[in-house]
């Protein structure tokens, strides 16, 4: 049986040290990845500073999979982005740093070994034309790391329990107007969706008149539209915060 002090040190492992640190560096090596990737791949595709429309047919695995390649950095990078926001705020907890060290975890493992763009297609580094030199230059100390702790069994159960007892993780938003809009939201997916969210899924039922009636006086289905065609005009952030709001309860509603 486990000491006490055994189980806060297995806890504490979970955790990687230096996670920001550890990130930011992996993060480099992911972005130089993504820059062998370009130049491998538009060497194929390119002819000049233009992509070639036959040569693109011909190679469209590889150029989807870079695409695929460099939406991964993108995402970790948002993701480093947003847990230093919360650092400098004072607000980057263990169930933030969990969810990065997950995110790193997982994402640096694709790219080095494939990425599954569908349930049926996988791109391997090989098929971007990727060398094995650039692979070496990105498997780093820290990239391997992150692969081989970020995204253990252990730290997504410990995340998972933190969810359960914390609740979401911090988001704070600058935008004051988004802020409420965020809240307005919240609440009402609270009292008019989350309770009854499980029966229309259960009973495999329609989303009500009712409630698609007050979505739409709220403006949900004009949030991104101009205000001379009837909408808020709110641009697609706006749409992401409500959309996530709504999923919250309902990933159904949300999906409206």
């Amino acid at each position: 049986m486990k000491t006490e002090a055994a189980s806060v040190q297995s806890r504490n492992d979970e955790a990687l040290p230096n996670v920001l640190d550890l990130c930011r560096s992996a993060l480099g090596a992911a972005e130089r990845l993504v820059e062998s990737a370009r130049y491998a791949v538009g060497k194929r595709v390119l002819t000049g500073n233009k992509a070639d429309g036959a040569a693109m047919e011909t190679h469209q695995f590889a150029a989807h999979g870079y695409a695929w390649l460099a939406t991964c950095a993108a995402a970790l990078r948002q993701m480093l982005h947003w847990t230093e926001s919360l650092a400098r705020a004072g607000h980057f907890s263990a169930l933030e740093q969990l969810m990065l060290q997950i995110a790193f975890g997982e994402y640096l493992a694709q790219m080095a070994g494939g990425i599954a763009m569908s349930q049926t297609e996988v791109v391997r580094p090989s098929d971007i034309g990727l060398e094995q030199d650039a692979l070496d230059a990105f498997r780093t100390r820290d990239v391997g790391m992150l692969i081989a702790r970020g995204n253990t069994a252990a730290a997504r159960t410990r995340l998972w329990a933190l969810l359960a007892t914390s609740g979401i993780p911090d988001d704070p938003l600058e935008d004051e107007t988004l802020a409420l809009v965020r809240n307005q939201f919240r609440r009402f997916a609270a009292e008019k969706i989350a309770p009854h969210a499980q029966d229309w899924h259960r009973g495999d039922m329609l989303i009500p008149l009712e409630l698609i009636h007050e979505m739409a006086e709220l403006g949900v289905f004009g949030l991104t539209l101009p205000e001379e065609w009837g909408g808020l005009a709110m641009g697609k952030r706006a749409m992401c915060i409500v959309t996530e709001e709504l999923s919250r309860a309902s990933l159904a509603v949300g999906s409206l």
